[in-house]
């Protein structure tokens, strides 16, 4: 932990607003995850600040600001160049009143108390401030000693922060995986406890949250910690149905946690979203699909099935159309065949035609997360790199309708066709003839 923070830490940015607020008699504060990241030698991802000045005030001193919330939060403009100082978001203290629906206050209240509105936050490390002016750190809940001991904690008591807002049983896992931090007993046991409040959330919350797990570089910790503390089955109870399933002699690792080393390896590797849960859920399909047991079990079209549950999971949680059928292609394609010499250019071609050549890269990136997550040493191996050297030597060639060097107005004119399907027909004809 880094602990004394430095004038310098504080970009001018940050603080040309926070000094127009004390020059008009108000407090300002630096709060929540930029100060947890500044003691913890981060660079911070946004920069918040909180004040006892009302919005109406903080527009005031800031005519070209924006308030379009009732949560006391104005969006500062800074004009600076880098992206997370270019808006700083000042908010007022407040207090909240009760949460009826777990998931927002039913009304929230100002105030002029920095505790109080300390009081309310989610975790101890998120729930500290630092005095714009003295650089003092205001640390009400013990979130430095928890930072310390790398110890992820419920400011107060755990069961009420939960019963608040359901995401925060999400979010703790998440802030976890990204911290590297364990969660404390109180908390862990609470989040068990509340588990199913998160059917309270709605998905577009629970995706966005996912989402950040998933694109952590301990992404693979995060799913397992979500299925220890029961939240897996609100999220992606597909995956949950390869628990304990053993596969053949191919596999020496259940289904559920070959998916989650193949996200593993993914995630390590920097990959894409998408990547990341193609790999995730390329053998989702294997439990609906097993016949038999031990070595000689068999998970013929799990890949068909596979697909088809994908896209059910990432419809539910209102992932994009197109960011939809792009996973469950990988998935439905993840088990590809390629031997040296067995396959020619021309099955190259149509193997890419089939597939798509803007689909291959990633392709290959699950395939080489579906090998690693197996156990085996090498994620590329002779097969793989003869079948990527093949795949440039043809990656040109024409591979759909669109890459040949005739297009429908061409074969209107030719055989004095109208416009329609027989067309598209005769493209295929003569593309397969190419492939």
């Amino acid at each position: 932990m880094q602990g004394k923070i430095h004038r310098a830490d504080i970009p001018e940015a940050v603080a040309s607003i926070a000094r127009p607020l004390r020059e008009a008699g108000f407090q300002a504060y630096l709060v929540g995850g930029c100060v947890r990241d500044l003691l913890m030698g981060r660079e911070p991802k946004d920069w918040d600040l909180a004040t006892d000045a009302r919005p109406e005030k903080i527009q005031e001193l800031f005519p070209d600001s924006v308030y379009e919330n009732r949560f006391g939060t104005v969006g500062v403009k800074t004009g600076a160049e880098e992206a997370a100082l270019r808006i700083v978001e000042v908010t007022t203290f407040r207090k909240e009143g009760a949460y009826s629906d777990a998931r927002h206050p039913d009304r929230v209240l100002f105030s002029s108390s920095l505790e109080e509105d300390l009081q309310r936050r989610d975790f101890t490390v998120n729930a500290m401030a630092i005095d714009c002016a003295s650089l003092a750190l205001v640390d009400p809940f013990g979130g430095a000693k928890d930072i310390a001991g790398q110890a992820l904690r419920a400011v107060g008591d755990p069961e009420e922060r939960f019963r608040e807002d359901a995401l925060r049983l999400l979010r703790a896992v998440r802030l976890a995986v990204e911290l590297q931090f364990s969660i404390a007993r109180a908390t862990r046991e609470a989040i068990k406890a509340h588990a199913p409040l998160l059917g309270k959330i709605s998905a577009e919350r629970i995706r966005d949250e996912f989402i950040k797990l998933v694109m952590s570089k301990d992404a693979a910790r995060g799913v397992i910690l979500l299925e220890e503390l029961g939240l897996l089955q609100f999220v992606l109870p597909e995956l949950r149905e390869g628990l304990g399933v053993m596969q053949n002699k191919h596999h020496i690792y259940s289904v559920f946690e070959h998916n989650v080393r193949a996200l593993d390896y993914a995630a390590r590797n920097g990959y894409s979203l998408a990547v990341r849960l193609a790999s995730l859920l390329h053998d989702v399909g294997k439990p609906r699909t097993k016949k038999g047991e031990g070595e000689q079990a068999t998970f013929y079209n799990h890949d068909i099935v596979g697909a088809k549950m994908a896209k059910k999971a990432l419809n539910r949680l209102r992932f994009p159309h197109h960011f939809i059928e792009q996973v469950a292609h990988l998935v439905r394609y993840h088990l590809f065949y390629y031997n040296v010499g067995e396959v020619s250019e021309a099955g190259v071609r149509r193997f890419l035609s089939r597939v798509g050549v803007e689909n291959i890269d990633d392709l290959i990136k699950v395939r080489e997360a579906d090998r690693i997550g197996s156990g085996v040493p090498k994620a590329r191996p002779y097969k793989l790199r003869h079948l990527l050297f093949m795949i440039e030597k043809v990656r040109h060639d024409p591979l759909s309708p669109k890459m040949l060097n005739i297009n429908g107005d061409e074969v209107m004119e030719i055989t004095g066709l109208p416009p329609g399907p027989p067309v598209g027909w005769i493209l295929e004809v003569l593309l397969d003839e190419v492939l």
